[in-house]
């Protein structure tokens, strides 16, 4: 009985472990303040007004992003959720769901000139509090610079209707009670980015193909009024909207960075 016992308090603590692994890669902000796995209508509250996105210039691309980047997103996508930082050094972004039909993307690869990207929803939100990276490290408080797909979902509530597998659990997503209350719905919904992750493992799997130095756990989860260590904080309604419509047969993809170096 007393081995017994040892196992199961060592499995726990395991658990534990890799349970705030997770969070603190995530979100350890609360303190101060090169892409993995490409290719691979609903109910509830509908978006906000669209806000500053950026030019729209040719209709086959997404606002505001340029050749570079574009070239990463997968031809028959037909979702992309855009994160516009402000800055590179500002925690300042607005997140906009641009979609396309399969029809428009078949436009997009045979003309480049047809398949046009519309804007289904716009949200103010944050990036890492120091702004954003192409060199993302663990600790250095930026958002990696990107193209990402989107695969894997959970949160401390259950799934709101989502196509992306959904982990649901208080004990794995829930932040520790020591946390400010400021930040103690951040994980009530949260969606993978696929950086350093392994696609189809759920969101707090602490699994990293490069290293633990690259960084992990990058996330959208909910917003908290400031930069997160280098996730991508939205209003409750955004995640809700985003989970309900992101669909894994569209190829969803984020694509994430300041204004200029997503021109790049």
């Amino acid at each position: 009985m007393q081995i017994k016992s040892v196992r199961r308090a060592t499995v726990t603590a395991a658990v534990l472990g890799a349970v705030l692994a997770a969070l603190s890669a995530c979100e350890a902000s609360q303190s101060g303040g090169a892409k993995n796995g490409l290719r691979g209508p609903h109910a509830g509250a509908g978006p906000p007004s669209a806000v500053r996105a950026g030019p729209v210039g040719d209709p086959g691309r997404v606002p505001g992003v340029g050749e570079l980047l574009q070239a990463e997103i997968p031809a028959d996508s037909g979702q992309v959720v855009a994160v516009y930082g402000e800055d590179k050094d500002s925690a300042d972004a607005t997140v906009v769901l641009y979609t396309r039909d399969a029809r428009d993307a078949r436009d997009a690869r045979g003309t480049r000139d047809g398949g046009g990207w519309r804007p289904a929803g716009s949200w103010p939100a944050h990036n890492g509090r120091s702004g954003w990276t192409r060199d993302h490290h663990a600790g250095d408080g930026r958002s990696p610079v990107g193209v990402f797909t989107v695969t894997d979902a959970g949160g401390v509530l259950p799934d709101p209707g989502t196509r992306l597998s959904y982990a649901q659990g208080r004990d794995l997503y829930a932040p520790p009670r020591y946390w400010s209350p400021a930040y103690q719905h951040d994980f009530d919904y949260v969606i993978a980015v696929d950086y350093n992750r392994l696609r189809g493992r759920p969101p707090h799997d602490t699994t990293r193909p490069w290293g633990d130095g690259r960084g992990g756990s990058i996330w959208l989860h909910l917003d908290h009024g400031r930069g997160t260590s280098a996730c991508i904080g939205l209003p409750k309604d955004a995640m809700e909207y985003l989970l309900r419509t992101l669909d894994p047969a569209r190829d969803p993809v984020v694509v994430m960075g300041d204004r200029p170096a997503l021109l790049s």
